[in-house]
């Protein structure tokens, strides 16, 4: 058998983008294009002493309430079982008043899968199922093997073991944001949002006894019994550490300089129609964090504003 040459598409856009994830899923209706299953929640934000060393952005240097929502999966699947072990797990979050707000999306894999718009709808096209309901493997083994870089992130989620729930997980935004502190100084950072109390895993025993929706049994659990806390924090660059480039960390990631930014508090779970009605905006970000230079979140407003209008 031969192996399918793997093309490029020319010119992929943010509509196209959108329209491949909901083939990858079967194109179920009003759900949406990426992270379809999720939680919306409540809770507050109080930034830390050193926030303001970092950036002057009012959603970091100011305590505000907090809307956010956890999900699963990386594609549009509404049904994607909570014990997928490739599955992402998603944690987005606005900060802010009203005129200082700020999104921010993050997911439990430190880079993404793609490097540019082409690179990413060739791999979500490689993986649109045929008539039999199934990608063409083949097509997807050429894929990879031409394009090594789109398998890191997978690579990274199959060697961590499945979490024990989404208040035991560590989450990152893949993009280098540039930061502008009160003195006018920028640098790029990188979010890191990690649980208080570390990261927590079942046994395998125990992962295998989970049932399909334990992500949000637990969170029901948690949030009942108590509160869920997380630290913001910021990983601060270094002198040639690639911005544009999302398939790939920062050489020695989780070893070099940070700051905790503050803490996000979950206090309780909220109507699912206030997150479902809008979008978290990663465009959305208030004076003093910048948008990221790369390709990718270049296109992610389009992206989200048209899967909106299609799930509505």
């Amino acid at each position: 058998m031969s192996t399918p040459t793997i093309q490029f598409p020319a010119a992929a856009t943010p509509a196209s983008i959108v329209d491949a994830l909901r083939a990858v899923a079967g194109d179920p209706p009003k759900v949406r294009a990426s992270f379809a299953k999720g939680r919306c929640v409540r809770g507050t934000y109080r930034p830390s002493d050193r926030a303001e060393e970092i950036t002057k952005s009012r959603s970091f240097t100011r305590p505000s309430r907090v809307l956010a929502r956890f999900s699963v999966g990386c594609g549009g699947n509404p049904d994607v079982a909570e014990t997928d072990r490739l599955a992402l797990r998603g944690f987005s979050f606005r900060l802010g008043d009203v005129g200082h707000r700020s999104d921010i999306l993050t997911q439990s894999a430190p880079m993404h899968f793609a490097r540019t718009l082409d690179q990413m709808l060739a791999f979500l096209e490689a993986r649109i199922p045929g008539p039999d309901g199934k990608p063409d493997l083949e097509k997807v083994r050429a894929f990879s093997a031409a394009n090594p870089e789109t398998l890191h992130r997978e690579s990274y989620i199959a060697a961590h073991p499945l979490p024990a729930g989404f208040a035991g997980t560590t989450y990152w935004a893949v993009h280098a944001f540039p930061a502008t502190n009160s003195r006018g100084e920028t640098r790029f950072i990188k979010f890191k949002v990690v649980p208080v109390g570390g990261d927590v895993a079942p046994t395998e025993d125990e992962a295998d006894a989970k049932s399909a929706d334990f992500l949000y049994d637990d969170l029901e659990t948690r949030i009942a019994t108590g509160d869920i806390r997380f630290s913001v924090i910021a990983l601060l660059d270094r002198p040639g550490d690639r911005t544009l480039d999302v398939t790939i960390r920062w050489p020695d990631e989780d070893d070099r300089e940070a700051v905790r930014l503050g803490t996000i508090v979950i206090t309780g779970l909220e109507a699912n129609d206030a997150c479902d009605a809008s979008i978290f905006d990663p465009a959305n970000l208030a004076d003093g964090i910048g948008h990221p230079p790369d390709e990718i979140f270049a296109a992610r407003h389009a992206a989200y504003t048209i899967s909106l209008a299609k799930r509505r």
